[in-house]
């Protein structure tokens, strides 16, 4: 049954006459700092790193059921005139969804969908928080096709010591083989970080591209587009000590890396390897124990691992640092059917290159 939509609201979709946009930020972060549920890439200032880096409009949606009751959904557009098309967040940029000052119910989340379908864009795409699935499936209405996704996330709840007992055996066993090795830990948002992280994803681009059968060069392309070096020194800018890398290194040599957003849940949103060397170390372990680790004691509830989609590979990965999958979906309406057209070009493109999956 669709949820009912009646619910009456008052929209801020708008700064008032001679406001320069506060008002609604003001909402924005004051959503953002309270609402439990809440991760970086829905702050207002994850907001300005979209515009500045990826050449997107923000476009906030702010809704009032009462006077203590507010909810906003980020949400950025690309496009000229009539042609904008909307995600909340654009590909390649987290989780987006709505921040709610209230209890957000399927009844008040449908109400804000059937607004969404008013607006003037060709289409939206929404990619909410994998732990809110159950309440977007009840919120669901006709026209909203869902895409089904597979995420796996910590549950950080009990502090370290808790977390760290739900780590598997041959986890423990990978992190003390890193120890001894040698691997060492550097973590910050300094910009000799983002020059070795990004230097170990030109490796990875080259890696990913032998494992799907992708040229090389168009795996480099397709990567360098879509996270250039300008894009994580404009993230590192605006959130400041919320932009996280760790990055292992052996020998003083950095041999793996992993992007990590903190916040009230924490996001590790990127990863790049020297597989060569960072294999025997185990170093990949050590990295995502320590950061999973600093987001317990910094009071995350989460720490969400990001897509898995079939990789049967990366969920044991995953799994061994307690991590449980969580099925969820992202949401598209659409006014005429790009997406299926967009589909059907990249499945003849990947059928002629012969490209595979990653398992």
């Amino acid at each position: 049954m669709t949820p009912d939509t009646t619910l009456a609201y008052t929209q801020a979709l708008a700064a008032p006459p001679g406001d320069d946009g506060s008002a609604i930020d003001a909402i924005w972060r004051d959503l953002h700092r309270n609402d439990p549920s809440s991760v970086a890439s829905q702050s207002p200032d994850w907001a300005k790193a979209v515009a500045e880096a990826g050449g997107f409009h923000a476009s906030p949606q702010a809704y009032e059921f009462d006077a203590n009751d507010t909810a906003l959904l980020p949400l950025f557009t690309k496009g000229l005139g009539p042609l904008r098309y909307a995600w909340s967040p654009p590909p390649a940029w987290g989780f987006g969804g709505v921040l709610a000052g209230g209890a957000l119910t399927p009844e008040k989340l449908a109400t804000i969908l059937a607004h969404l379908e008013t607006l003037p864009y060709l289409g939206i795409k929404i990619r909410p928080n994998p732990l809110a699935a159950d309440l977007w499936a009840a919120a669901a209405r006709p026209g909203w096709d869902p895409i089904a996704r597979l995420a796996h996330v910590v549950d950080l709840s009990g502090g370290v010591d808790a977390v760290r007992r739900r780590f598997r055996s041959n986890a423990g066993t990978n992190i003390r083989r890193a120890e001894k090795y040698g691997v060492e830990i550097e973590s910050g948002n300094a910009s000799h970080l983002i020059d070795e992280f990004r230097g170990l994803l030109e490796l990875s681009f080259a890696r990913w591209a032998r494992k799907q059968h992708e040229p090389v060069v168009l795996a480099r392309i397709r990567g360098r587009r879509r996270d250039p070096r300008s894009k994580f020194a404009i993230m590192a800018d605006r959130l400041g000590e919320r932009f996280r890398l760790y990055v292992a290194r052996v020998d003083r040599q950095p041999v793996a890396a992993i992007l990590v957003l903190a916040g009230r849940q924490a996001h590790y949103t990127r990863g790049a390897i020297d597989e060569a060397i960072a294999g025997e170390s185990r170093a990949a372990y050590l990295l995502q124990a320590t950061a999973i680790e600093e987001a317990c004691r910094q009071g995350s509830t989460h720490y969400h691992m990001g897509e898995t989609g079939n990789s049967t590979s990366l969920a044991q990965f995953k799994s061994r640092f307690g991590a449980v999958p969580v099925t969820y979906a992202e949401y598209r309406y659409e006014r005429v059917p790009l997406a299926r057209v967009d589909d059907f070009a990249r499945s003849a493109v990947k059928r002629i290159l012969g490209f595979r999956d990653a398992s």
